[in-house]
């Protein structure tokens, strides 16, 4: 288990829990090392958090509803900040929102979610259970994680059971001082009675998880603090137990943009949906305003280890040396350190010209970029057809805009209207590099 390990290296740099002079990590820790990650939002009693944290290991839960068939980047904060707690030896519990996703959080939202039919919602729940899976450590021990899914206990309960015994002890008047449901009874669409009541739901996840797994501290991104809270009043109400909740800040760019937008829409945890090297390519582009903030609460990387790479970036920041620490660094959580080594060497292919690469290296670009296999009809085709052929535009017509835009090139060269595609733009074996916009990039491959 982490907690018991030496300190761990990721690219011979430090990641994983500080460890003190006992050669153990400190449970209670964990909170220095989060308030200078800029990671606490708000809490509970933080100094009696401390404290109970320095009296052993604590269970601790964040819960993740499957609204898409992938978790994306936003979710990384609180998902890891469940890893971070275990590398401090406590004990982390991933909830997978089967009841709360049939039903829909409110918060951050101004109009009614839609809500998804039974074999939508079993399949996004079983993608991002996977995923769950994949970023938490479920070795025997101590701190081992523990995979739950809220629908096991909310399902059976019925409708007057539950407003006995959870709706009883929540008021209206405590719900709708929460922002996430105050906000939206006061907007033009309102709030139905639907997800008004998921604030009851996950409130009784906490308790069930308090009850049964002895868990007492809940976390998550700031807009969940109103259900949070929800959860430590319905435990103190029923059973008189002392509970904690923590949240961190949700991450935002410093140009005012979205967290977690590319050009293209989200970026996606799912190989499926954003591929690892688009997903490397997402954080490589990190503004320099951002980079730092990104490496605290983004990666395992120690706070020491960090102000290293930030002093060495600083020595001369065209090289972007932060930016792909950074994009090594998350890419490697989420997918592998092998997924990650092969983004970063397709990303080493672009610093020189199509031309200039071997087939080995043009092997390595395409375990991360997109490929189309040519056949003898193509060659002779304009690029229009070609483009719409094998879907690298949606239609021929715009392929024509972006040709006359220059906004596609071939090997580095814009394609010029009328153009064709010719044996002698076919380099190595085989091969060619069609870029769409200045970062989308296919690769057309002609088998020899």
């Amino acid at each position: 288990m982490w907690p018991d390990s030496p300190v761990q290296t990721q690219n011979g740099l430090e990641c994983g829990p500080p460890i003190g002079e006992s050669g153990q990590v400190s449970h209670a820790d964990i909170i220095d090392d989060l308030a200078a990650r800029g990671l606490i939002h708000d809490s509970t009693d933080l100094d009696r958090l401390r404290e109970r944290l320095g009296e052993g290991p604590i269970g601790v839960y964040a819960g993740f509803d499957p609204t898409a068939d992938s978790l994306h980047v936003g979710n990384l904060v609180p998902l890891l900040l469940l890893r971070r707690f275990q590398q401090f030896g406590h004990r982390p519990v991933a909830v997978a929102g089967g009841a709360t996703g049939m039903i829909g959080d409110p918060g951050g939202r101004s109009a009614e979610r839609n809500l998804l039919d039974a074999d939508t919602l079993d399949r996004n729940l079983i993608a991002i259970t996977e995923q769950l899976a994949r970023l938490l450590d479920f070795t025997d021990g101590p701190a081992q994680a523990r995979l739950v899914d809220n629908r096991v206990w909310t399902a059976p309960i019925g409708v007057l059971d539950f407003l006995r015994d959870v709706g009883k002890h929540i008021t209206v008047n405590t719900m709708l001082a929460k922002d996430s449901v105050r906000n939206r009874v006061e907007s033009d669409s309102g709030i139905s009675f639907t997800e008004f009541s998921y604030m009851l739901l996950q409130a009784n996840d906490f308790k069930h998880l308090f009850d049964t797994m002895a868990v007492e501290l809940q976390v998550g991104g700031s807009d969940q603090w109103g259900n949070i809270t929800a959860g430590i009043d319905l435990i103190r109400r029923t059973s008189g137990g002392h509970t904690f909740g923590l949240t961190v800040p949700l991450v935002t760019q410093a140009d005012g943009s979205k967290f977690g937008k590319s050009v293209d829409g989200a970026v996606w945890l799912s190989a499926e949906r954003t591929t690892p090297y688009a997903f490397y390519q997402y954080f490589v582009n990190t503004d320099d305003r951002d980079v730092e903030r990104f490496l605290m609460q983004l990666t395992l990387l120690t706070v020491p280890a960090i102000a290293g790479i930030m002093a060495q970036h600083l020595e001369a920041p065209e090289k972007r040396f932060a930016q792909q620490e950074l994009a090594r660094s998350v890419t490697a959580v989420v997918h592998g350190d092998d997924e990650a080594k092969r983004a970063e060497s397709a990303s080493r292919g672009f610093t020189r010209s199509a031309a200039e690469l071997d087939d080995a290296e043009w092997e390595t670009l395409a375990t991360s970029l997109p490929v189309s296999n040519l056949d003898p009809s193509d060659i002779g085709l304009e690029f229009p057809e070609i483009l719409a052929k094998h879907q690298i535009v949606g239609s021929k017509g715009e392929a024509r805009r972006l040709i006359a835009q220059k906004g596609v090139s071939l090997n580095d060269t814009p394609v010029s209207e009328g153009q064709a595609l010719a044996e002698a733009d076919l380099l190595a074996s085989g091969w060619a590099m069609v870029r769409r916009g200045k970062k989308q990039r296919y690769l057309l491959r002609f088998p020899r």
